[in-house]
Protein backbone atom coordinates (compact mmCIF):
# COMPACT_ATOMS: atom_id res chain seq x y z
CA UNK A 1 0.00 0.00 0.00
CA UNK A 2 1.26 3.28 -0.68
CA UNK A 3 2.43 5.45 1.92
CA UNK A 4 -0.63 7.32 3.58
CA UNK A 5 -0.57 11.52 4.10
CA UNK A 6 -4.50 11.67 5.23
CA UNK A 7 -3.44 11.86 8.34
CA UNK A 8 -1.12 14.84 7.99
CA UNK A 9 -2.84 18.33 8.03
CA UNK A 10 -1.40 20.73 6.01
CA UNK A 11 -1.47 24.19 6.25
CA UNK A 12 -0.58 27.50 4.08
CA UNK A 13 -1.14 29.25 1.00
CA UNK A 14 -1.88 25.30 -0.75
CA UNK A 15 -5.22 23.78 0.11
CA UNK A 16 -4.95 20.01 -0.11
CA UNK A 17 -7.57 17.45 0.29
CA UNK A 18 -5.98 14.47 2.06
CA UNK A 19 -8.56 12.06 1.08
CA UNK A 20 -8.33 13.09 -2.36
CA UNK A 21 -4.50 12.57 -2.60
CA UNK A 22 -5.07 8.98 -1.15
CA UNK A 23 -7.42 8.10 -3.59
CA UNK A 24 -5.32 9.81 -6.37
CA UNK A 25 -2.31 7.72 -5.17
CA UNK A 26 -3.76 4.64 -4.92
CA UNK A 27 -5.44 5.01 -8.04
CA UNK A 28 -2.27 6.01 -10.16
CA UNK A 29 0.07 3.58 -8.55
CA UNK A 30 2.02 6.10 -6.91
CA UNK A 31 4.88 5.25 -4.92
CA UNK A 32 5.63 7.71 -2.62
CA UNK A 33 9.22 8.22 -1.81
CA UNK A 34 10.85 8.56 1.57
CA UNK A 35 10.62 12.03 2.96
CA UNK A 36 14.42 12.04 3.75
CA UNK A 37 15.36 11.31 0.33
CA UNK A 38 12.77 14.43 -0.42
CA UNK A 39 14.87 16.73 1.88
CA UNK A 40 18.02 15.64 0.65
CA UNK A 41 16.80 16.57 -2.46
CA UNK A 42 15.89 20.14 -1.43
CA UNK A 43 18.76 20.83 0.76
CA UNK A 44 20.99 20.40 -2.63
CA UNK A 45 19.53 23.44 -3.85
CA UNK A 46 18.27 25.17 -0.67
CA UNK A 47 20.96 25.16 1.80
CA UNK A 48 20.06 27.25 5.37
CA UNK A 49 15.96 27.11 4.77
CA UNK A 50 14.17 25.65 7.36
CA UNK A 51 12.95 21.73 6.77
CA UNK A 52 10.57 20.99 4.36
CA UNK A 53 7.00 18.93 4.53
CA UNK A 54 6.41 16.89 1.51
CA UNK A 55 2.24 17.01 -0.40
CA UNK A 56 2.13 15.11 -3.32
CA UNK A 57 0.64 16.95 -6.21
CA UNK A 58 -1.94 14.79 -7.71
CA UNK A 59 -3.01 15.94 -10.80
CA UNK A 60 1.00 14.98 -12.61
CA UNK A 61 0.39 12.14 -15.13
CA UNK A 62 4.06 11.60 -15.93
CA UNK A 63 6.34 12.95 -13.31
CA UNK A 64 6.34 12.43 -9.84
CA UNK A 65 5.26 16.19 -8.27
CA UNK A 66 5.28 17.49 -4.45
CA UNK A 67 4.77 20.74 -2.60
CA UNK A 68 7.49 21.44 -0.96
CA UNK A 69 6.65 23.46 2.12
CA UNK A 70 9.61 25.37 3.73
CA UNK A 71 8.71 28.05 6.24
CA UNK A 72 6.65 30.89 4.75
CA UNK A 73 7.87 29.37 1.21
CA UNK A 74 5.76 26.85 -1.21
CA UNK A 75 7.55 25.21 -4.21
CA UNK A 76 7.10 22.62 -6.34
CA UNK A 77 9.01 19.38 -6.70
CA UNK A 78 9.27 17.35 -10.30
CA UNK A 79 11.06 14.06 -9.99
CA UNK A 80 11.13 11.92 -13.61
CA UNK A 81 10.48 8.98 -14.05
CA UNK A 82 12.79 6.25 -13.86
CA UNK A 83 15.01 5.25 -16.69
CA UNK A 84 13.29 1.84 -16.99
CA UNK A 85 9.78 3.43 -17.83
CA UNK A 86 8.47 3.07 -21.42
CA UNK A 87 8.84 6.58 -23.01
CA UNK A 88 8.02 7.61 -26.48
CA UNK A 89 11.01 8.94 -28.80
CA UNK A 90 10.98 12.57 -27.12
CA UNK A 91 9.99 11.58 -23.62
CA UNK A 92 13.44 10.38 -22.53
CA UNK A 93 15.36 13.38 -19.94
CA UNK A 94 12.71 15.32 -21.75
CA UNK A 95 12.72 17.66 -17.94
CA UNK A 96 16.19 18.63 -19.73
CA UNK A 97 14.99 21.14 -22.16
CA UNK A 98 12.17 22.55 -19.59
CA UNK A 99 14.87 25.20 -18.08
CA UNK A 100 16.02 26.51 -21.38
CA UNK A 101 12.63 26.84 -22.41
CA UNK A 102 11.35 28.46 -19.18
CA UNK A 103 14.19 31.26 -19.33
CA UNK A 104 12.67 32.10 -22.72
CA UNK A 105 9.34 32.60 -21.94
CA UNK A 106 10.42 34.47 -18.89
CA UNK A 107 12.89 36.69 -21.42
CA UNK A 108 10.66 37.21 -24.05
CA UNK A 109 7.05 36.96 -23.12
CA UNK A 110 4.16 37.56 -20.66
CA UNK A 111 3.54 33.86 -20.78
CA UNK A 112 3.36 33.05 -16.51
CA UNK A 113 5.79 30.19 -16.13
CA UNK A 114 7.63 29.49 -12.91
CA UNK A 115 11.12 30.74 -11.84
CA UNK A 116 13.31 27.05 -11.87
CA UNK A 117 15.35 27.46 -9.14
CA UNK A 118 17.13 24.25 -9.67
CA UNK A 119 17.22 21.28 -12.12
CA UNK A 120 20.08 18.41 -11.22
CA UNK A 121 20.64 15.71 -13.90
CA UNK A 122 23.83 14.58 -11.72
CA UNK A 123 21.89 11.63 -10.23
CA UNK A 124 24.35 11.81 -7.23
CA UNK A 125 21.32 12.04 -5.00
CA UNK A 126 18.46 10.26 -6.50
CA UNK A 127 18.51 8.17 -9.85
CA UNK A 128 16.43 10.29 -12.04
CA UNK A 129 16.47 13.95 -13.05
CA UNK A 130 14.77 16.44 -10.64
CA UNK A 131 13.77 20.22 -10.55
CA UNK A 132 12.90 22.46 -8.11
CA UNK A 133 10.73 25.31 -8.89
CA UNK A 134 8.64 28.30 -7.58
CA UNK A 135 4.70 27.87 -7.17
CA UNK A 136 2.31 29.77 -9.48
CA UNK A 137 -0.93 30.58 -7.90
CA UNK A 138 -3.84 29.53 -8.92
CA UNK A 139 -5.52 25.98 -9.14
CA UNK A 140 -5.70 23.70 -12.55
CA UNK A 141 -8.50 24.54 -14.96
CA UNK A 142 -9.63 21.09 -14.91
CA UNK A 143 -10.17 21.43 -10.98
CA UNK A 144 -12.21 24.60 -10.99
CA UNK A 145 -15.60 25.57 -11.11
CA UNK A 146 -17.42 28.83 -12.11
CA UNK A 147 -15.37 30.25 -14.22
CA UNK A 148 -15.73 32.10 -17.15
CA UNK A 149 -14.34 29.89 -19.93
CA UNK A 150 -13.81 32.48 -22.82
CA UNK A 151 -11.73 34.67 -20.43
CA UNK A 152 -9.73 32.00 -20.06
CA UNK A 153 -9.59 30.93 -23.76
CA UNK A 154 -8.88 34.03 -24.78
CA UNK A 155 -5.84 34.65 -22.29
CA UNK A 156 -4.52 31.13 -23.09
CA UNK A 157 -4.83 32.05 -27.08
CA UNK A 158 -2.49 35.45 -26.11
CA UNK A 159 0.04 33.62 -24.28
CA UNK A 160 0.00 30.93 -27.14
CA UNK A 161 0.96 33.80 -29.85
CA UNK A 162 3.74 35.10 -27.84
CA UNK A 163 4.92 31.70 -27.45
CA UNK A 164 4.78 30.99 -31.31
CA UNK A 165 6.54 34.05 -32.16
CA UNK A 166 9.62 32.62 -30.36
CA UNK A 167 11.54 31.57 -32.85
CA UNK A 168 14.65 28.90 -33.66
CA UNK A 169 16.94 28.06 -37.27
CA UNK A 170 15.95 24.19 -36.39
CA UNK A 171 13.16 22.07 -36.52
CA UNK A 172 11.88 19.58 -34.69
CA UNK A 173 12.52 18.27 -30.62
CA UNK A 174 15.64 20.54 -29.88
CA UNK A 175 16.00 20.73 -26.35
CA UNK A 176 18.94 19.33 -23.90
CA UNK A 177 17.59 15.27 -24.08
CA UNK A 178 18.16 15.34 -27.99
CA UNK A 179 16.13 12.59 -28.93
CA UNK A 180 16.65 13.44 -32.57
CA UNK A 181 18.69 15.18 -34.76
CA UNK A 182 17.67 19.23 -35.22
CA UNK A 183 16.25 19.70 -38.95
CA UNK A 184 17.14 22.20 -41.78
CA UNK A 185 13.01 22.13 -42.47
CA UNK A 186 9.55 21.45 -41.17
CA UNK A 187 8.73 18.60 -43.80
CA UNK A 188 12.20 17.14 -43.13
CA UNK A 189 11.78 17.35 -38.75
CA UNK A 190 8.04 15.73 -39.46
CA UNK A 191 9.38 13.17 -41.20
CA UNK A 192 11.70 12.20 -38.49
CA UNK A 193 9.38 12.58 -35.86
CA UNK A 194 6.51 10.23 -37.36
CA UNK A 195 8.45 7.30 -38.20
CA UNK A 196 10.39 7.84 -35.00
CA UNK A 197 7.02 7.29 -33.36
CA UNK A 198 6.07 4.73 -35.36
CA UNK A 199 9.15 2.90 -34.56
CA UNK A 200 8.15 3.37 -30.87
CA UNK A 201 4.58 1.60 -31.74
CA UNK A 202 6.05 -1.34 -33.43
CA UNK A 203 8.41 -2.19 -30.31
CA UNK A 204 4.67 -2.34 -28.63
CA UNK A 205 3.59 -5.58 -31.21
CA UNK A 206 0.49 -3.02 -31.63
CA UNK A 207 1.37 -2.16 -35.33
CA UNK A 208 2.64 -5.26 -37.31
CA UNK A 209 5.25 -4.89 -39.93
CA UNK A 210 2.39 -4.40 -42.84
CA UNK A 211 0.80 -1.54 -40.78
CA UNK A 212 3.90 -0.05 -40.33
CA UNK A 213 5.21 0.36 -43.74
CA UNK A 214 1.80 1.59 -45.30
CA UNK A 215 1.55 4.54 -42.46
CA UNK A 216 5.41 5.20 -42.97
CA UNK A 217 4.57 5.36 -46.85
CA UNK A 218 1.10 7.46 -46.49
CA UNK A 219 3.29 10.49 -44.98
CA UNK A 220 6.38 9.89 -47.83
CA UNK A 221 3.15 10.32 -50.68
CA UNK A 222 1.85 13.21 -49.20
CA UNK A 223 5.33 15.18 -47.95
CA UNK A 224 4.34 17.87 -50.33
CA UNK A 225 1.56 19.37 -48.31
CA UNK A 226 4.19 20.12 -45.89
CA UNK A 227 7.02 21.09 -48.01
CA UNK A 228 6.46 24.40 -47.87
CA UNK A 229 8.19 28.06 -45.88
CA UNK A 230 7.69 27.80 -42.37
CA UNK A 231 9.19 29.49 -39.50
CA UNK A 232 9.87 27.15 -36.74
CA UNK A 233 8.06 28.40 -33.92
CA UNK A 234 8.23 26.75 -29.46
CA UNK A 235 5.20 24.79 -29.87
CA UNK A 236 3.84 23.83 -26.08
CA UNK A 237 1.95 20.69 -27.42
CA UNK A 238 0.20 19.62 -24.55
CA UNK A 239 -2.11 22.57 -23.78
CA UNK A 240 -5.37 21.60 -21.85
CA UNK A 241 -7.41 22.24 -18.80
CA UNK A 242 -4.85 20.44 -15.90
CA UNK A 243 -2.15 22.22 -17.73
CA UNK A 244 -4.28 25.94 -17.32
CA UNK A 245 -3.68 27.23 -13.86
CA UNK A 246 -6.76 29.50 -12.95
CA UNK A 247 -7.79 32.16 -10.13
CA UNK A 248 -11.76 32.31 -9.82
CA UNK A 249 -11.62 35.71 -11.13
CA UNK A 250 -11.07 33.68 -14.31
CA UNK A 251 -7.61 34.81 -14.95
CA UNK A 252 -4.77 32.64 -16.22
CA UNK A 253 -1.79 32.65 -13.76
CA UNK A 254 0.04 29.81 -14.91
CA UNK A 255 0.97 27.50 -18.31
CA UNK A 256 2.53 24.31 -17.12
CA UNK A 257 4.86 21.56 -18.12
CA UNK A 258 6.30 22.59 -21.17
CA UNK A 259 8.53 19.14 -21.17
CA UNK A 260 6.93 17.99 -24.35
CA UNK A 261 7.58 21.37 -26.44
CA UNK A 262 9.37 20.85 -29.50
CA UNK A 263 10.06 23.89 -32.34
CA UNK A 264 8.27 23.90 -35.81
CA UNK A 265 5.05 24.72 -37.66
CA UNK A 266 2.13 26.32 -34.93
CA UNK A 267 -0.74 23.70 -37.20
CA UNK A 268 0.75 20.93 -34.90
CA UNK A 269 0.04 22.57 -32.20
CA UNK A 270 -3.52 23.70 -33.46
CA UNK A 271 -4.01 20.06 -33.82
CA UNK A 272 -3.40 19.39 -30.21
CA UNK A 273 -6.01 21.89 -29.43
CA UNK A 274 -8.17 20.30 -31.53
CA UNK A 275 -7.92 17.27 -29.59
CA UNK A 276 -7.67 18.76 -26.31
CA UNK A 277 -10.64 20.82 -26.64
CA UNK A 278 -9.08 24.19 -26.71
CA UNK A 279 -9.61 25.86 -30.25
CA UNK A 280 -12.81 27.57 -29.59
CA UNK A 281 -13.86 30.71 -30.72
CA UNK A 282 -12.01 32.82 -27.89
CA UNK A 283 -9.10 31.04 -28.40
CA UNK A 284 -8.99 31.95 -31.61
CA UNK A 285 -9.99 35.91 -30.37
CA UNK A 286 -6.77 35.50 -27.60
CA UNK A 287 -4.65 34.12 -30.51
CA UNK A 288 -5.29 37.46 -32.92
CA UNK A 289 -4.72 35.54 -36.08
CA UNK A 290 -7.23 33.41 -38.61
CA UNK A 291 -6.69 29.68 -38.99
CA UNK A 292 -5.52 28.24 -42.51
CA UNK A 293 -8.50 26.06 -43.58
CA UNK A 294 -7.47 25.26 -47.28
CA UNK A 295 -7.26 21.87 -48.43
CA UNK A 296 -3.74 21.40 -48.25
CA UNK A 297 -4.40 22.59 -44.22
CA UNK A 298 -7.08 20.55 -43.67
CA UNK A 299 -4.74 17.41 -45.11
CA UNK A 300 -2.00 18.14 -42.34
CA UNK A 301 -4.47 18.41 -39.87
CA UNK A 302 -5.27 15.09 -40.43
CA UNK A 303 -1.91 13.80 -39.96
CA UNK A 304 -1.05 16.33 -36.84
CA UNK A 305 -4.04 14.56 -34.96
CA UNK A 306 -3.29 11.05 -35.94
CA UNK A 307 0.40 12.53 -34.72
CA UNK A 308 -1.28 13.22 -31.58
CA UNK A 309 -3.35 9.98 -30.90
CA UNK A 310 -0.86 7.30 -32.11
CA UNK A 311 1.28 8.26 -28.53
CA UNK A 312 -1.44 7.00 -26.79
CA UNK A 313 -1.06 3.14 -28.46
CA UNK A 314 2.45 3.69 -26.54
CA UNK A 315 1.05 4.77 -23.62
CA UNK A 316 -1.84 2.50 -23.08
CA UNK A 317 0.21 -0.64 -23.88
CA UNK A 318 4.23 0.53 -22.49
CA UNK A 319 3.32 2.28 -19.89
CA UNK A 320 -0.09 0.98 -18.65
CA UNK A 321 0.64 -1.97 -19.69
CA UNK A 322 -3.12 -1.94 -20.94
CA UNK A 323 -3.35 -4.03 -24.43
CA UNK A 324 -6.99 -3.16 -24.66
CA UNK A 325 -6.60 0.32 -24.06
CA UNK A 326 -4.25 0.64 -26.68
CA UNK A 327 -5.97 -1.51 -29.56
CA UNK A 328 -8.76 0.67 -28.90
CA UNK A 329 -6.67 4.07 -29.70
CA UNK A 330 -5.14 2.09 -32.86
CA UNK A 331 -9.21 1.74 -33.69
CA UNK A 332 -9.87 5.40 -33.66
CA UNK A 333 -6.47 5.94 -35.66
CA UNK A 334 -7.44 3.30 -38.72
CA UNK A 335 -11.52 4.76 -38.49
CA UNK A 336 -9.73 8.28 -38.81
CA UNK A 337 -7.82 7.23 -41.54
CA UNK A 338 -10.63 5.32 -43.56
CA UNK A 339 -13.13 8.28 -43.30
CA UNK A 340 -10.62 10.45 -44.40
CA UNK A 341 -10.41 8.01 -47.99
CA UNK A 342 -6.84 5.80 -46.95
CA UNK A 343 -6.68 2.48 -46.02
CA UNK A 344 -4.04 -0.14 -46.61
CA UNK A 345 -6.13 -1.56 -49.43
CA UNK A 346 -6.47 1.29 -51.74
CA UNK A 347 -3.05 2.31 -52.58
CA UNK A 348 -3.53 6.01 -50.81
Amino acid sequence: MPQSVAARRISGPVSVNAAQIDYDIERRGIVLLDPNKLSALVAAHRPGAPAPSFAPIATGKFNTSYWVFSGDEVLVLRIAPPDETVFLFYEKQMMRQEPDIHQRLLAHTTVPVAKIIAFDDSRSLIDRDYLLMERLPGTPWSAASDVDEDRILSQVGAYLAQTHQLKSERFGYLGAHRPMTPQPSWVDAFSVMWNKLIDDIERTGTYDGRESSWLRGLLERHRAIFDRPVASSLLHMDVWQQNILVEPSGDVTGVVDWDRALWGDPEIEFAVLDYCGISKPAFWEGYGKARDWSPEARRRQLFYLLYELQKYIVIRSGRDRNEAWARQYKQQVLDLLRRAGFSPGNGS
